[in-house]
């Protein structure tokens, strides 16, 4: 099932047309939720962070959407989809209602929550080999915009392209000033000894959850020191270690770039840190 602006549909009904602004101008929020059974991980991180994006996009906020009411529509959307004792990944978007009787430009929103079944409540790392190159062709804007979470995934979508025809699990994106932003697939952290660097928001990054959680985390450990700072190309090869997190797959290592083979150290120790924050969230 799918939830249309509170209406439970069927996965295969048509529920906008091509006038959608999210489809026609890539005017949508997307917010990617990890539920375990009866309870979305990081929620009000989420949805902090929603009502902030939206406010950037200048979207009206409705009245009726609190935290409780779209954690309420979240729920009954997985209870409905017979997924209530399953992990579910949701993605939440949000978007401008298509202008009506000539209108240029709706303010008002919609919102669509589409859930799929995940394989664990919990996250579990994957120590297989994984490559990445930098992808070169195109760059973020470093700004505001950028860290935000849209469907706009042009660079994203181009460079996974890039990435499957030339070998590579991932690639490391550059902004405009030829600095490291983030991968195609998450935030990435850039571990030497005991200090870790993993780019600004400053930069163009995405302000992901994981992000922040590990952030959180990673302060909280005595044994390294955390930093948030602009990081060369050039630092990547002399890394000890890079991971890179997503609310999908929580820490994913990174084995190989280039010539440079990477530990897991950081990654594995963290690891049961950031469920049992997930668990407790």
């Amino acid at each position: 099932m799918i939830n249309y602006d509170g209406e439970l549909l069927q996965e295969s009904s048509t529920y906008f047309n091509a006038n959608n602004r999210g489809f026609s101008h890539g005017d949508a929020l997307l917010e990617k939720l990890r539920i375990a059974p009866k309870k979305i991980y990081f929620w009000e991180d989420h949805y902090l962070r929603l009502m902030a994006s939206m406010r950037i996009l200048r979207m009206e906020i409705p009245m009726n959407f609190t935290m409780e009411y779209l954690e309420d529509q979240l729920l009954k959307t997985i209870r409905e989809s017979g997924m209530e004792d399953s992990s579910v990944l949701v993605n939440l978007y949000v978007f401008r209602k298509t202008p009506q009787n000539g209108a240029d430009l709706e303010n008002e929103v919609s919102f669509l929550i589409s859930p799929q079944v995940e394989t664990s409540a919990f996250y579990i790392k994957n120590n297989s080999s994984y490559r990445l190159e930098v992808y070169k062709d195109h760059f973020i804007q470093a700004g505001m915009i950028s860290n935000l979470s849209t469907v706009n995934d042009l660079i994203n979508t181009i460079g996974k392209v890039y990435a499957s025809e030339n070998g590579y699990d991932d690639c490391i994106v550059l902004n405009d000033q030829k600095n490291v932003v983030q991968t195609l697939r998450g935030n990435l952290f850039l571990v030497n000894q005991n200090h870790i660097k993993t780019p600004p928001i400053a930069d163009g990054c995405e302000n992901g959850i994981l992000r922040k959680k590990m952030i959180e985390l990673l302060r909280k450990v005595p044994d390294y020191t955390l930093e948030e700072a602009s990081i060369s190309p050039f630092e990547i090869q002399k890394a000890d270690e890079l991971f890179i997190t997503n609310i999908k797959v929580g820490i994913q290592s990174v084995t190989h770039y280039r010539k440079a083979s990477y530990k897991s150290v950081v990654a594995d120790e963290i690891l049961g840190k950031l469920n049992a924050l997930a668990r407790l969230s």
